[in-house]
């Protein structure tokens, strides 16, 4: 998936570095824009009936869109960045409604404040130690995935439980998962082994997106006030 790095021949221990800089560059101008944008579409999802009626249906359209983005920015089509734009808008849309039933709570304005800016800190704290210390977080990745799957089929099998604590452990066990993808992530590009933006990109945006859920449901079940 990654595309080779440029090199020269006349200092090829500065070229690396200097290409890694523009990745980090580019990623992480993209994904602010990508939050802002989502963030809006969010804020248009509230106000639209067809994400409350129709959320399935939306969520196979964003992974279609997700695919396509995948298939693009691996082949470093121009079309990549539009298509980010897309995915990152359907998942806001689908974003709305969680966003408004929580708003609807006594203190929801409250919850959602701290949601994000919890998923800020923690964004922000996990990357910068990821910076600093240089370590290669890779070694986590199997057992990330084994938790993300344990967290998804919990997910479905609660779709028809309805069990309001098993809903808070695996909003749990998603924060826990998702942190340690930001680690994992952003190691993986400060150290070179992702140098494809785009693909960079959607996966911080999964890393948080998923927190910021996590930390809504969390803070809703714990310190939701019902009017």
């Amino acid at each position: 998936m990654n595309n080779p790095a440029p090199f020269s021949s006349f200092s090829p221990n500065l070229t690396p570095t200097l290409s890694s800089s523009v990745v980090i560059r580019r990623a992480y101008s993209l994904l602010a824009l990508t939050l802002i944008f989502s963030g809006f579409a969010a804020w248009v999802g509230m106000g639209m009936a067809f994400p409350y009626q129709h959320p399935i249906i939306l969520m196979l359209v964003a992974f279609g869109a997700l695919f396509a983005v995948l298939i693009t920015g691996t082949k470093g089509s121009p079309a990549a960045v539009p298509l980010v734009f897309v995915f990152t808008g359907l998942m806001g849309l689908s974003l709305g409604p969680l966003i408004a039933i929580t708003l609807r709570l006594a203190n929801g304005p409250q919850i959602v404040t701290e949601s994000i800016l919890g998923t800020a800190v923690i964004f922000g704290a996990l990357s910068l130690y990821a910076w600093r210390s240089r370590r290669d977080f890779s070694f986590l990745g199997g057992f990330l995935m084994v938790g993300l799957v344990v967290v998804i089929l919990a997910g479905i099998a609660n779709f028809f439980l309805h069990m309001p604590a098993l809903q808070l452990t695996i909003a749990a066990a998603a924060l826990l998962v998702f942190s340690g993808y930001i680690l994992v992530d952003t190691s993986r590009m400060i150290r070179g082994g992702e140098s494809n933006p785009v693909l960079i990109t959607v996966s911080l945006y999964l890393d948080i997106l998923n927190v910021f859920v996590a930390l809504l449901q969390l803070l809703s079940a714990l310190q939701g006030e019902r009017n």
